[in-house]
């Protein structure tokens, strides 16, 4: 089965199914002696765990990962680094009424077409249970890119209809942690929350939006013409489970401006911008762009947005049909997010931390 790995340079092969005994990945291509904290990467995978609030899915797994190689001593040594997170609280059994049902807008109908065989246990492969193992990967290329000054901070801005309208500088991203649902916003996190609250009770899901900013990065990170930084941080994150959308800068919104009003003019650095800026010549007044210019990182912020479609699984029953084709009824039970984007949060940091560390491994090969 392709398709497995992600990056170049700094490469993630991730491997295992939702209910299997374990899922896990490889890690290629990370430099010799990074230290490797591992407090960190587990506090990272606590933050993604299902289990976490009342608003997720009730799923529990303790989701603590194990090193097998590539470590030593605390340092990474250069190879490959081999890793496992154990499924500890899986329930097949959950499943067996879907062994010949294709849920409505899930994987099944897709997978069983594609190989002919599927792990109906869950999604197997198709769970977002994988994701986990991105945020292992994406937690080293944090510590790889923290020792370039590179920051990375995602947030809730959105649940369905309710949207923060706020610019993330007018934000204090250090909320983000303090609430359940990961808004920064405290008043906004309650209405979040109780919209989230109500829809469970309904038996119903709902969708919302991720943003994430990028600080610290400097001029010159992107690959053109085919592997512009914009474009490898959208498969990034149009590879995430339930992403239905990614813009970054202004996106949709800049094509209700005119040139002269979205051009990001330069202006020289004063004295005081040279320690705040990667590129010691020129900074923009305006980032209408993003962070990105011809494919390419200019020193300013990098900020997107992804949007996440209400999640497929529902506690009502719903009409479909069997591996027969004939009419059936998949019953709305197990254990499901009423709103996945909390959960998101750290999975979209990971896959943007892992397409940083890739171009920023890249980008030493781009001139001598």
């Amino acid at each position: 089965m392709s398709g497995n790995t992600f990056g170049t340079l700094f490469r993630l092969t991730t491997f295992g199914e939702s209910h299997g005994e374990a899922i896990g990945g490889i890690i290629d291509g990370c430099p010799a002696g990074l230290e490797i904290d591992e407090a960190f990467i587990n506090s990272e995978l606590q933050r993604r765990k299902p289990g976490q609030s009342h608003i997720t899915t009730q799923r529990r797994e303790e989701d603590e990962v194990r090193f097998l190689s590539g470590i030593f001593e605390g340092r990474s040594t250069g190879h490959p680094i081999g890793f496992i997170i154990e499924n500890t609280d899986q329930k097949p059994k959950d499943y067996e009424h879907l062994k010949d049902t294709f849920r409505p807008s899930h994987a099944d109908y897709t997978y069983q077409e594609k190989y002919g065989i599927r792990d109906h246990r869950g999604g197997g492969r198709s769970s977002a249970r994988e994701t986990a193992c991105r945020i292992v990967g994406g937690a080293i290329a944090k510590l790889l890119l923290q020792k370039h000054g590179i920051s990375i901070q995602a947030y809730v801005s959105g649940v369905s209809q309710l949207v923060l309208k706020k610019n993330y500088a007018e934000l204090d991203l250090s909320l983000t942690e303090t609430s359940i649902v990961r808004c920064p916003d405290p008043d906004m996190a309650d209405q979040m929350i109780r919209l989230i609250e109500q829809v469970r009770k309904e038996g119903d899901t709902v969708g919302g939006i991720v943003s994430c900013v990028i600080r610290g990065t400097h001029a010159g990170l992107g690959e053109p013409v085919f592997d512009k930084l914009h474009a490898d941080l959208g498969k990034a994150m149009l590879s995430i489970n339930a992403v239905k959308g990614f813009e970054y800068g202004e996106g949709f919104n800049s094509v209700h401006f005119k040139g002269s009003e979205m051009n990001d003019i330069f202006s020289p650095f004063n004295s005081n911008d040279v320690t705040e800026h990667g590129n010691k010549n020129v900074k923009t007044k305006t980032n209408h762009s993003g962070g990105i210019q011809g494919g390419i990182s200019n020193g300013e912020d990098i900020y997107f947005n992804v949007a996440f479609k209400p999640v497929a699984t529902i506690m009502r029953d719903q009409q479909s049909i069997d591996t027969d084709g004939n009419e059936t009824t998949v019953k709305g039970k197990g254990r499901h997010d009423p709103c996945v984007v909390p959960r998101a949060v750290p999975i979209v940091e990971s896959m943007a931390a892992l397409v940083l560390a890739d171009h920023l491994l890249r980008n030493r090969a781009a001139k001598i």
